[in-house]
């Protein structure tokens, strides 16, 4: 008999026959090395992607890792800055026409308001000439008024116009002297230019007005009624009507060798002139003559620019003042 040394293992201890699936308490036990994550390959991929973005990075090319394959495209910050350009773009338009119809409705209100006031349209007119020196120049823009809106005292036969001589009687004046400055077409003609002069005084039809006239303003005229050249012209009046006159004119618009018209009538006025601005007219007249070289005159200041003058009319210094529309 054996001793029990020999043939047993000491108690405690498995023996090599011992069941393989059953795992020592211990669990020290390393599982097999191909069961670990690779961590070294991931660091690798990782590092390389990492270097290419960096590299790409400075070329300005974006990089996508789209199954170990890389992808490029634009660059973000240039579709924002595309983005933006469009939308400023978009904006300014919007701005542009937000002001575009703003300016138009101004006009409009404006226009309208002065309608409503005057009751004329266009109810302003520019100056084209110096007949009306210095009290209006050319250049100047006028505000004008339907003589019947608001007639001074001493109107004329309900006309809503004030003559000069009837003004010197009830001290009524505009722009410095008695009576009214009307706007009016010569001869009623729609297509003329009308004229703005200060209205003298008013003749019946058929009067003989030679009598009422002023000496000086009716030049080398000495009679009336007779065909010569000394026949003082519309007269007798062939209707009655406004003999009219520029402030700065020697003659009556009815007394010159080419006279600008006939005696007024009522329906031929336009209205009345109410206010200037000076020199505001040049943005409509669009010309040399808001800025022309001025020269002396025998009967005041004349602009070289002036192309209406009559022959005698340039020898006496006088000029026809005609009105434009206003803008």
């Amino acid at each position: 008999m054996s001793p029990p040394g020999d043939d047993e293992p000491p108690s405690g201890e498995p023996d090599g026959s011992g069941d393989s699936g059953t795992e020592p308490e211990g669990g020290d036990a390393r599982r097999p090395e191909a069961a670990e994550p690779r961590h070294s390959d991931a660091v690798d991929s990782s590092s390389e992607s990492g270097t290419d973005r960096g590299r790409d990075a400075e070329t300005g090319v974006g990089v996508a890792v789209n199954g170990g394959a890389r992808e490029t495209d634009a660059p973000p910050v240039r579709h924002g800055d595309d983005e933006v350009t469009e939308s400023k773009a978009g904006s300014g338009a919007r701005t542009f026409l937000v002001d575009v119809l703003s300016s138009a409705l101004a006009v409009l209100l404006v226009g309208a308001l002065l309608f409503a006031v005057s009751g004329v349209w266009p109810p302003m007119v520019a100056i084209e000439s110096s007949s009306m020196a210095p009290h209006m120049n050319t250049g100047d823009l006028v505000f004008v008024m339907d003589e019947q809106r608001f007639p001074g005292d001493g109107e004329i036969a309900g006309t809503g116009v004030v003559t000069l001589r009837s003004g010197q009687h009830t001290d009524y004046r505009q722009f410095q002297r008695p009576g009214d400055v009307i706007v009016y077409k010569p001869d009623g003609n729609d297509g003329a230019t009308p004229i703005i002069h200060r209205a003298m005084f008013y003749v019946q039809e058929g009067e003989n007005w030679y009598e009422e006239a002023d000496r000086q303003s009716i030049g080398r005229y000495s009679e009336c009624g007779e065909s010569t050249e000394e026949a003082l012209p519309y007269c007798p009046a062939p209707h009655a009507g406004f003999i009219t006159k520029g402030d700065n004119n020697g003659g009556y618009d009815q007394a010159q060798p080419d006279p600008l018209s006939a005696p007024v009538k009522a329906e031929w006025v336009v209205g009345t002139a109410e206010v200037r601005i000076p020199k505001l007219g040049c943005i409509r007249l669009r010309n040399e003559r808001c800025l022309g070289s001025a020269r002396a005159s025998p009967t005041g200041v004349a602009f070289a620019t002036d192309t209406a003058r009559t022959a005698d009319a340039a020898l006496a210094g006088e000029t026809r003042n005609r009105s434009a529309v206003a803008p």
